[in-house]
């Protein structure tokens, strides 16, 4: 019984860690590119920042785009995607919690069948691909029991992908429109 009360009130913490996170990250949306004056921390912070509300909107890949342009883009990649996969650690204590307001919704059934089916795999395409439902695999993963590492991992692989296409972007960016002719 002890143990069942334990279980309850992590999952109870976590749910409010989760609540707690996202509504401070939503409140200094506006203030996020400040960090980029920092280099690769500000970098980090902001991907953190972004990929730590869950199913709010966050900037991030428009910083990661633009810095790019800036710094060297393999290094933004890397240092986003560190931060990115981190902050997806939200999403999936919000599954974890067992209180995911998502479910019954036709996508996230679908995301649980995935799952179930090849987790690995599905983490990797959805993290590395740009997409408002990567939140949701969080939750997924969560509820399931995922082994975080194992989830954090994959995760990593796909956002660290995703983020380093992106910084490249803006770093070619920079080069055609402001190259000399």
């Amino acid at each position: 019984m002890l143990k069942k009360h334990r279980l309850t009130i992590a999952r109870i913490l976590a749910l409010l860690a989760v609540i707690g996170i996202s509504i401070f990250v939503y409140s200094i949306r506006d203030r996020a590119e400040e960090f980029a004056v920092y280099g690769y921390p500000g970098i980090f912070v902001i991907a953190f920042l972004a990929n730590a509300t869950v199913l709010l909107p966050a900037p991030g890949i428009a910083v990661v785009f633009a810095m790019g342009s800036i710094f060297n883009p393999l290094a933004v990649g890397i240092v986003a995607g560190a931060g990115g996969t981190l902050g997806e650690i939200s999403g999936y204590l919000a599954g974890f919690s067992g209180q995911a307001v998502i479910e019954r919704v036709d996508i996230y059934d679908r995301l649980v069948l995935w799952m179930k089916r090849n987790g690995n795999l599905t983490i990797l395409i959805l993290a590395a691909i740009p997409n408002p439902f990567f939140d949701l695999t969080g939750i997924a993963a969560g509820a399931l029991k995922v082994p975080i590492l194992r989830f954090l991992f994959w995760c990593w692989i796909g956002i660290t992908i995703k983020m380093t296409i992106f910084a490249f972007l803006g770093s070619a960016s920079l080069t055609m429109f402001f190259s000399p002719q």
